[in-house]
């Protein structure tokens, strides 16, 4: 791998001279190949993938300053991203990360609930992204239904179809949509900026105890979908979920919500791993379709 193309534009985006020196593989990525890069005393994080993949790399980078510019959330500086003759590449500044504490995880839950009570202009974002490497597309919409309905819930099962899996999803799913407005009814909201995928796998310390998140999929939508999906795979701690009640308390039937938030997120990992999730689908939407009957 030639590495120079890259320092290049590190060089040109910072204003500071940068050879690399060495070039490290990190794990803990699915989507994309990771690296420290070092050299002339500096390190940087980078992401490699794909040619035709850099929209990914680009919305991320414009997500990651978004989140930066409202002095809530720390996030990782956005440093550049393009392509070279084989990858497309975004680098970012290097963290090394310590570990976590129960007044690391109060404060990211303060952080969260500023973010969140930024009001934004409309629902959806400035541009599409990705969630996960799957596409999410953020068409402006004034109503929450309408964009949740469209853009999340009635993509992703629409992906799902031209992936195969019909039948039962399909029609549970259409039964979901004609009756979705029924879970959002006297739901108070307003656009929030969000991080769009914040899991456990996307947070963390730095070596002071700072909590950092990064890997956003960012777009203006109801707050509720941002902690829904907090308490997937594995959640964050109770330290982490008081605070934020503190500062931004949620609705008491919340619960009903999360589901229908987090199947956005389970349907998109049916389309990116296949039918191991097919099932957990299928049954979400027939408990919550049981929930409004």
């Amino acid at each position: 791998m030639n590495w120079q193309p890259i320092a290049n534009q590190i060089q040109i985006n910072t204003g500071q001279p940068f050879y690399a020196a060495n070039a490290i593989p990190l794990s803990g990525g699915d989507i994309n190949s990771a690296y420290r890069l070092t050299g002339s005393n500096q390190n940087y994080f980078v992401k490699l993938n794909r040619p035709h993949l850099l929209p990914m790399f680009e919305a991320e980078l414009v997500g990651l300053q978004e989140i930066a510019k409202t002095n809530t959330l720390r996030v990782p500086t956005a440093i550049t991203c393009g392509n070279t003759e084989t990858h497309s590449f975004l680098v970012l500044e290097y963290i090394e990360f310590g570990r976590p504490s129960k007044a690391s995880e109060q404060q990211l839950g303060e952080q969260l609930a500023r973010l969140h009570q930024l009001q934004q202009p409309y629902f959806g974002w400035r541009q599409d992204n990705t969630i996960g490497c799957t596409p999410q597309p953020n068409a402006r919409h004034s109503e929450w239904l309408s964009f949740w309905r469209e853009q999340r819930l009635g993509f992703q099962l629409k992906l799902a179809a031209r992936n195969g899996h019909q039948g039962r999803l399909q029609k549970l799913g259409e039964r979901l949509l004609a009756v979705l407005d029924r879970l959002l009814a006297n739901h108070q909201l307003q656009p929030s900026l969000l991080h769009g995928d914040l899991w456990a796998g996307n947070a963390a310390v730095d070596n002071l105890g700072n909590p950092i998140v990064f890997d956003p999929a960012c777009y203006y939508g109801d707050r509720e979908a941002d902690i829904a999906m907090t308490e997937l795979f594995g959640g964050f701690s109770n330290e982490f979920y008081a605070a934020y009640q503190a500062n931004f308390p949620l609705e008491p039937d919340y619960a009903i919500r999360k589901l229908m938030y987090n199947l956005y997120h389970i349907l998109n990992h049916l389309n990116l791993f296949g039918t191991g999730y097919l099932n957990q689908a299928e049954n979400m939407i027939a408990r919550l379709l049981a929930e409004l009957t």
